[in-house]
């Protein structure tokens, strides 16, 4: 199995950009990549290559959903996990995600000690 190196988080909050970027660095060992809209994610996609999107459901702008279905337009996105963060966790919800293509869905708050293991979970399951 490809261990998983690279990772683009696509969110608007500072704060919670900040936070998963140390637990993800720091804790989970990953090189990450942050974008605080959609559009700068699709834009940064094909120069840092991707191997695990992290993506906010709720962005002003380009929302989750819509950041996806444009990631998904390029070549070098096409088969590339995406993982939605949300507060907004409801079962039909979550199933809505995996419905447009979504790997996982982890809710906010996060735990930031957990987060690696979280996505590296995922990433597993991705991959068996």
């Amino acid at each position: 199995m490809t261990v998983l190196e690279r990772i683009m988080h696509i969110e608007d909050d500072p704060s919670i950009q900040e936070v998963a970027r140390v637990a993800l660095e720091v804790v989970g060992g990953f090189t990450v990549r942050s974008c605080d809209s959609g559009a700068a994610g699709v834009a940064a996609a094909d120069s840092f290559a991707p191997q695990l999107v992290l993506l906010d459901v709720m962005m002003p702008g380009m929302d989750g959903p819509q950041t996806l279905a444009e990631l998904r337009k390029l070549p070098v996105m096409k088969d590339v996990p995406v993982v939605f963060m949300t507060a907004k966790a409801q079962t039909q919800e979550v199933t809505a995600y995996r419905g447009l293509g979504a790997a996982g869905v982890i809710i906010k708050p996060f735990d930031p000690m957990t987060l690696s293991a979280q996505i590296r979970e995922i990433w597993e399951q991705q991959h068996a």
